[in-house]
């Protein structure tokens, strides 16, 4: 990770705060113990693959990579969602997931958008993208709701992408 990167500080948007992982978080996830402040239905399957990346791939417990979702009106972790770092080539990766009971309110697209306007913050990255299978329309909204646009389309898969328009360098 660069030199330059800020320090863990937390995204906040509206109805959410964007948090970095701790590691006693991600081994409660991987353990099975559920900790009082996450809602009933967190972790899901995808953040326990998360959190069993973290040894292998340290740069995501940094400041420009993954975080939990906590819904500011419970103070209870809803989900998560990271970017995968390092970029490549200017393009880094996110992913996110919001727990089923907390569906539905536009979290998801919030926390994206928020979090793919803190990546462009880091001098080495001018783009955020996301791969969504086309068999997941729900997906697709999220990211068009959070701003991104669709940069190309396969069979089953189609990639958005978030850039800021001078600093794209394809």
């Amino acid at each position: 990770m660069s030199s330059s990167s800020p320090v863990h500080s937390d995204v906040v948007t509206e109805h959410l705060v964007l948090r970095s992982w701790t590691r006693s978080e991600a081994t409660a996830v991987l353990d099975g113990h559920h900790l009082p402040h996450w809602a009933h239905d967190f972790p899901a399957e995808g953040d326990r693959v998360v959190a069993g990346l973290f040894e292998q791939y340290p740069d995501w417990l940094g400041a420009y990579g993954h975080r939990l979702v906590i819904e500011c009106d419970s103070g209870l972790v809803v989900g998560s969602l990271g970017l995968f770092w390092p970029p490549s080539a200017g393009v880094l990766e996110i992913g996110y997931g919001i727990v089923a009971s907390r569906r539905g309110r536009g979290y998801a697209s919030e926390a994206t958008r928020a979090l793919a306007e803190f990546a462009l913050t880091a001098p080495e990255v001018h783009t955020v993208s996301a791969d969504v299978e086309l068999s997941n329309p729900a997906s697709v909204r999220v990211l068009e709701k959070a701003g991104f646009h669709r940069w190309a389309t396969g069979e089953s898969v189609a990639t958005f992408r978030f850039s800021v328009p001078d600093r794209d360098l394809r």
